[in-house]
Protein backbone atom coordinates (compact mmCIF):
# COMPACT_ATOMS: atom_id res chain seq x y z
CA UNK A 1 0.00 0.00 0.00
CA UNK A 2 0.96 3.22 -0.90
CA UNK A 3 -0.84 5.57 1.85
CA UNK A 4 -2.01 9.58 0.88
CA UNK A 5 -3.51 11.24 3.94
CA UNK A 6 -5.51 14.47 3.10
CA UNK A 7 -6.17 17.05 5.86
CA UNK A 8 -8.14 19.95 4.79
CA UNK A 9 -7.43 23.11 7.13
CA UNK A 10 -8.83 26.38 7.73
CA UNK A 11 -7.75 28.26 10.68
CA UNK A 12 -6.19 25.17 12.50
CA UNK A 13 -2.57 26.63 13.14
CA UNK A 14 -3.38 24.97 16.80
CA UNK A 15 -3.55 22.17 15.24
CA UNK A 16 -1.97 20.89 12.39
CA UNK A 17 1.44 20.61 13.61
CA UNK A 18 0.71 17.71 15.69
CA UNK A 19 -1.61 15.55 14.29
CA UNK A 20 0.80 15.98 11.01
CA UNK A 21 3.39 14.51 13.50
CA UNK A 22 1.10 12.09 14.59
CA UNK A 23 -0.19 10.90 11.32
CA UNK A 24 3.37 10.65 9.89
CA UNK A 25 4.19 7.78 12.56
CA UNK A 26 2.28 5.33 10.46
CA UNK A 27 4.55 5.65 7.71
CA UNK A 28 2.13 7.66 5.50
CA UNK A 29 2.14 10.86 2.73
CA UNK A 30 0.24 13.79 3.86
CA UNK A 31 -1.14 16.35 1.77
CA UNK A 32 -2.48 19.39 3.53
CA UNK A 33 -5.49 21.32 1.72
CA UNK A 34 -4.86 24.77 2.76
CA UNK A 35 -8.02 26.99 2.21
CA UNK A 36 -5.89 30.20 2.78
CA UNK A 37 -6.59 30.32 6.39
CA UNK A 38 -6.01 33.43 7.81
CA UNK A 39 -4.71 32.72 11.17
CA UNK A 40 -1.18 31.30 9.05
CA UNK A 41 -2.02 27.25 8.81
CA UNK A 42 -0.75 27.92 5.61
CA UNK A 43 2.60 28.87 6.25
CA UNK A 44 3.04 26.66 9.30
CA UNK A 45 2.07 24.09 6.18
CA UNK A 46 4.76 25.38 4.33
CA UNK A 47 6.83 24.78 7.11
CA UNK A 48 6.10 20.92 8.13
CA UNK A 49 6.79 20.51 4.48
CA UNK A 50 10.40 21.78 4.03
CA UNK A 51 11.02 19.74 7.23
CA UNK A 52 9.59 16.18 6.15
CA UNK A 53 9.59 15.52 2.29
CA UNK A 54 6.20 13.63 2.47
CA UNK A 55 4.39 16.15 4.14
CA UNK A 56 3.10 18.51 1.05
CA UNK A 57 1.04 21.42 0.76
CA UNK A 58 -1.78 22.13 -1.78
CA UNK A 59 -2.42 26.52 -1.49
CA UNK A 60 -6.15 27.33 -2.42
CA UNK A 61 -7.32 30.61 -3.40
CA UNK A 62 -10.46 30.42 -0.51
CA UNK A 63 -12.45 28.73 1.60
CA UNK A 64 -15.06 26.40 -0.79
CA UNK A 65 -16.26 24.17 1.29
CA UNK A 66 -14.90 20.99 2.81
CA UNK A 67 -16.15 18.60 -0.23
CA UNK A 68 -14.63 20.52 -2.49
CA UNK A 69 -11.12 20.69 -0.55
CA UNK A 70 -11.03 16.69 -0.30
CA UNK A 71 -12.18 16.66 -4.18
CA UNK A 72 -8.98 19.00 -5.26
CA UNK A 73 -6.57 16.63 -2.98
CA UNK A 74 -7.96 13.60 -4.56
CA UNK A 75 -7.10 14.71 -7.53
CA UNK A 76 -3.72 15.28 -6.37
CA UNK A 77 -3.30 12.21 -4.84
CA UNK A 78 -5.08 10.75 -8.36
CA UNK A 79 -2.27 11.89 -10.45
CA UNK A 80 0.28 10.18 -8.35
CA UNK A 81 0.98 6.74 -7.70
CA UNK A 82 -1.38 6.43 -4.38
CA UNK A 83 -3.55 3.32 -3.67
CA UNK A 84 -5.11 4.16 -0.98
CA UNK A 85 -6.30 8.20 -0.14
CA UNK A 86 -7.84 8.83 3.37
CA UNK A 87 -9.37 11.59 4.86
CA UNK A 88 -8.23 12.84 8.06
CA UNK A 89 -10.00 16.17 10.23
CA UNK A 90 -7.05 18.80 11.24
CA UNK A 91 -8.80 19.33 14.93
CA UNK A 92 -7.91 15.67 16.89
CA UNK A 93 -11.22 14.30 16.41
CA UNK A 94 -9.99 11.74 13.96
CA UNK A 95 -7.37 10.04 16.02
CA UNK A 96 -4.45 9.35 14.01
CA UNK A 97 -3.47 6.69 16.43
CA UNK A 98 -6.38 4.77 15.41
CA UNK A 99 -5.39 5.03 11.53
CA UNK A 100 -3.97 1.62 11.21
CA UNK A 101 -6.89 -0.36 11.95
CA UNK A 102 -8.62 1.33 8.77
CA UNK A 103 -5.46 0.81 7.15
CA UNK A 104 -5.16 -2.73 8.26
CA UNK A 105 -9.03 -3.12 7.06
CA UNK A 106 -8.23 -2.20 3.86
CA UNK A 107 -5.36 -4.45 2.81
CA UNK A 108 -7.47 -7.04 3.58
CA UNK A 109 -8.26 -10.08 0.52
CA UNK A 110 -11.49 -8.42 -0.01
CA UNK A 111 -9.85 -5.48 -0.75
CA UNK A 112 -13.09 -2.61 -0.31
CA UNK A 113 -13.52 0.08 -2.07
CA UNK A 114 -14.48 2.48 1.16
CA UNK A 115 -13.29 1.82 5.01
CA UNK A 116 -15.21 3.84 7.29
CA UNK A 117 -13.86 4.98 10.66
CA UNK A 118 -16.93 4.09 12.61
CA UNK A 119 -18.45 5.84 15.78
CA UNK A 120 -21.99 3.38 15.36
CA UNK A 121 -20.36 0.13 14.83
CA UNK A 122 -19.37 -2.16 17.76
CA UNK A 123 -16.37 -1.00 19.47
CA UNK A 124 -16.85 2.73 18.49
CA UNK A 125 -17.96 5.70 20.49
CA UNK A 126 -17.93 9.49 20.82
CA UNK A 127 -16.02 11.54 23.66
CA UNK A 128 -17.15 14.84 25.06
CA UNK A 129 -20.79 15.34 23.04
CA UNK A 130 -23.66 16.25 24.48
CA UNK A 131 -26.30 14.10 24.18
CA UNK A 132 -28.33 16.43 21.95
CA UNK A 133 -25.58 15.97 19.68
CA UNK A 134 -25.58 11.94 19.81
CA UNK A 135 -29.31 12.21 19.67
CA UNK A 136 -28.85 14.30 16.10
CA UNK A 137 -25.77 12.50 14.56
CA UNK A 138 -27.57 8.75 15.44
CA UNK A 139 -31.14 9.75 14.30
CA UNK A 140 -29.50 11.39 11.02
CA UNK A 141 -27.02 8.39 10.38
CA UNK A 142 -30.86 6.20 10.83
CA UNK A 143 -32.58 8.41 8.42
CA UNK A 144 -30.09 8.76 5.82
CA UNK A 145 -29.85 4.74 6.33
CA UNK A 146 -33.48 4.24 5.38
CA UNK A 147 -34.08 6.82 2.86
CA UNK A 148 -30.76 5.83 0.67
CA UNK A 149 -30.36 2.05 1.49
CA UNK A 150 -26.44 2.77 2.11
CA UNK A 151 -24.75 -0.52 4.23
CA UNK A 152 -23.01 1.79 6.81
CA UNK A 153 -24.17 2.58 10.29
CA UNK A 154 -22.00 5.71 9.90
CA UNK A 155 -22.70 7.37 7.12
CA UNK A 156 -21.72 11.03 8.14
CA UNK A 157 -18.46 10.35 9.25
CA UNK A 158 -15.27 11.80 7.95
CA UNK A 159 -12.68 9.58 9.18
CA UNK A 160 -12.09 7.19 5.73
CA UNK A 161 -10.23 5.59 3.55
CA UNK A 162 -10.80 4.98 -0.31
CA UNK A 163 -8.99 2.75 -2.52
CA UNK A 164 -8.10 4.76 -5.47
CA UNK A 165 -9.96 2.20 -8.48
CA UNK A 166 -12.90 3.48 -6.69
CA UNK A 167 -12.32 7.28 -7.27
CA UNK A 168 -11.73 7.19 -10.64
CA UNK A 169 -14.89 5.47 -11.23
CA UNK A 170 -16.91 7.95 -9.34
CA UNK A 171 -15.19 10.65 -11.66
CA UNK A 172 -14.57 13.45 -9.09
CA UNK A 173 -15.38 16.56 -11.54
CA UNK A 174 -19.54 14.92 -11.09
CA UNK A 175 -19.49 15.13 -7.30
CA UNK A 176 -21.07 18.71 -6.56
CA UNK A 177 -21.64 18.76 -2.82
CA UNK A 178 -19.40 21.02 -1.03
CA UNK A 179 -20.07 20.87 2.34
CA UNK A 180 -20.03 17.80 4.78
CA UNK A 181 -22.80 16.51 2.74
CA UNK A 182 -20.05 15.44 0.60
CA UNK A 183 -19.61 12.28 3.09
CA UNK A 184 -23.28 10.65 2.44
CA UNK A 185 -22.64 11.67 -1.23
CA UNK A 186 -19.36 9.63 -1.76
CA UNK A 187 -20.58 6.88 0.13
CA UNK A 188 -23.44 6.74 -1.94
CA UNK A 189 -21.91 7.17 -5.19
CA UNK A 190 -19.45 4.23 -3.72
CA UNK A 191 -22.34 1.83 -3.27
CA UNK A 192 -24.45 2.94 -6.58
CA UNK A 193 -21.12 1.24 -8.46
CA UNK A 194 -21.24 -1.52 -6.90
CA UNK A 195 -18.46 -1.03 -4.66
CA UNK A 196 -17.68 -2.45 -0.81
CA UNK A 197 -18.23 -0.39 2.31
CA UNK A 198 -16.39 -1.25 5.38
CA UNK A 199 -16.27 -0.14 9.00
CA UNK A 200 -14.08 -0.41 11.53
CA UNK A 201 -14.81 1.27 14.91
CA UNK A 202 -13.01 4.14 16.07
CA UNK A 203 -13.12 6.49 19.19
CA UNK A 204 -14.17 10.38 18.06
CA UNK A 205 -13.20 13.08 20.23
CA UNK A 206 -14.49 16.76 19.96
CA UNK A 207 -11.79 19.23 18.89
CA UNK A 208 -10.02 20.47 22.56
CA UNK A 209 -8.90 23.68 20.39
CA UNK A 210 -9.87 25.98 17.53
CA UNK A 211 -14.17 26.52 16.60
CA UNK A 212 -16.52 24.13 15.30
CA UNK A 213 -16.43 24.79 11.46
CA UNK A 214 -20.36 22.69 11.82
CA UNK A 215 -23.75 25.22 11.27
CA UNK A 216 -26.97 24.98 10.74
CA UNK A 217 -27.23 25.55 7.08
CA UNK A 218 -24.59 21.79 7.14
CA UNK A 219 -27.58 20.15 9.01
CA UNK A 220 -29.89 21.06 6.77
CA UNK A 221 -28.29 20.98 3.33
CA UNK A 222 -28.08 17.38 4.20
CA UNK A 223 -31.66 16.75 5.18
CA UNK A 224 -32.84 18.40 2.00
CA UNK A 225 -30.25 16.56 -0.18
CA UNK A 226 -30.88 13.13 1.84
CA UNK A 227 -34.86 14.00 1.68
CA UNK A 228 -34.87 14.50 -2.42
CA UNK A 229 -32.43 11.66 -2.99
CA UNK A 230 -34.36 9.13 -0.84
CA UNK A 231 -38.15 9.59 -1.97
CA UNK A 232 -36.94 9.61 -5.68
CA UNK A 233 -36.04 6.28 -4.64
CA UNK A 234 -38.49 5.10 -3.04
CA UNK A 235 -40.61 5.81 -5.91
CA UNK A 236 -38.54 3.76 -8.57
CA UNK A 237 -38.39 1.23 -5.77
CA UNK A 238 -42.50 1.65 -5.58
CA UNK A 239 -42.61 1.48 -9.63
CA UNK A 240 -44.03 5.22 -9.40
CA UNK A 241 -41.38 6.45 -11.21
CA UNK A 242 -38.57 9.31 -10.59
Amino acid sequence: MKVLVVIPTYNEVENIAQIVGRARRNDVDVLIADDNSPDGTGQLADELADADPRVHVMHRAGKEGLGKAYLAAFGWGLERDYTHIVEMDADGSHRPEQLGRLLQRAAEPDRPDLVIGSRYVRGGSTVNWPLSRQILSRGGNLYIRLMLGLPANDVTAGYRVFRREILEQIGLDTVEASSYYFQTEMARRVHELGGTIAEVPVTFVERELGDSKLSGATFKESFGRTTALGIARWRRKLGLGS
